[in-house]
């Protein structure tokens, strides 16, 4: 047991490594509430996993968000059953397989995020604003199916003539699955489960303003990496000190590198922007193999 959760342990670990970090912590808050349900019936204190079931839900109403504000993004990682953790991680594999592929794994973070806050902010407004759910009474949401959205309509948008083959149909081009999924959640906005599918169309609204941004060449979602990465510094160990002496560099041979760098750096970045272009128009099987080793090279920076 102790090596399976090592092993557990170093795969999170692993640079470049968004999906399956994703993978797990998904699994592990699923089997950590199942668990405690199960421990809560046969003890008796079921009010113990009430009360940390409720950190992963967030509510519709502002009275009870506004003391659990966290739940803005926690969410995203818990489920209402087996089904619904399975159906959730299928598509996050098929499509985030090709974001981390194309844009790399900070930027599936970052869909990830912004499509659980996305649908999280068009939940709560929905059960404020629209009086017809306003009459609805409702626990409060879970899932990761906003922040899923945003990573299927993100591939969409950036590889649509990219095909999954389907069991009994074949090769689809991966836009016509996404308006698939958009069209089902929009058509069921009014239904039972109404929120979620409002939730789900607030996700797949950021998926696609994204990529676009990123087309664009603005990132809006590098205040994400910044938030994780001040984060990981507050729990990594510090390194041990080391004294070295360099020779003095000259104030030109400095100047002259530096502007090296800079220039260096901005034409990559150019390349780049022109070849998710190239990709937004023509599609991926258009580009040369020498482009495909630079976007793929960029993707693990």
């Amino acid at each position: 047991m102790a090596g399976f959760f090592d092993e557990l342990k170093q795969n999170f670990k692993r640079p470049n490594n968004a999906l399956n970090q994703l993978f797990i912590i998904n699994a592990v808050v699923f089997v950590g509430l199942g668990l405690l349900a199960l421990i809560g019936k046969f003890s008796g204190v079921e009010g113990l996993y009430a009360v940390v079931d409720a950190q992963f839900t967030i509510p519709p109403d502002l009275e009870r968000f506004i003391y659990r504000p966290w739940t803005i993004i926690t969410y995203a990682f818990s489920h209402a059953g087996f089904f619904h953790i399975l159906m959730n991680m299928l598509v996050l594999y098929w499509f985030g397989m090709l974001i981390s592929q194309y844009l790399g794994s900070a930027k599936l973070v970052n869909l990830y995020v912004l499509g659980a806050l996305a649908g999280a902010v068009i939940f709560i407004l929905a059960y404020n604003l629209i009086p017809f759910l306003a009459e609805r009474t409702t626990s409060g949401m879970v899932g990761a199916s906003a922040a899923v959205y945003a990573v299927a309509t993100a591939a969409a948008t950036l590889l649509p003539d990219h095909r999954f083959h389907l069991i009994f149909i074949g090769p689809v081009k991966i836009k016509y699955i996404v308006a698939v999924y958009i069209v089902l959640s929009l058509l069921n906005s009014a239904g039972p489960n109404a929120g979620g599918n409002l939730a789900h169309l607030g996700g797949a609204g950021i998926g696609f303003l994204y990529v676009r941004g990123l087309q664009a060449g603005t990132d809006f979602g590098l205040w994400i990496q910044m938030t994780l990465g001040f984060i990981q510094s507050i729990f990594k160990s510090k390194p041990k000190i080391k004294v070295t002496y360099k020779k003095k560099q000259t104030a030109g041979a400095a100047k002259s590198s530096g502007k090296y760098s800079s220039a260096s750096t901005t034409t990559e970045q150019e390349e780049i922007d022109r070849i998710l272009d190239k990709i937004s128009e023509k599609g991926y099987e258009s580009l040369s193999k020498d482009e495909k080793q630079k976007l793929f090279n960029a993707s693990k920076k």
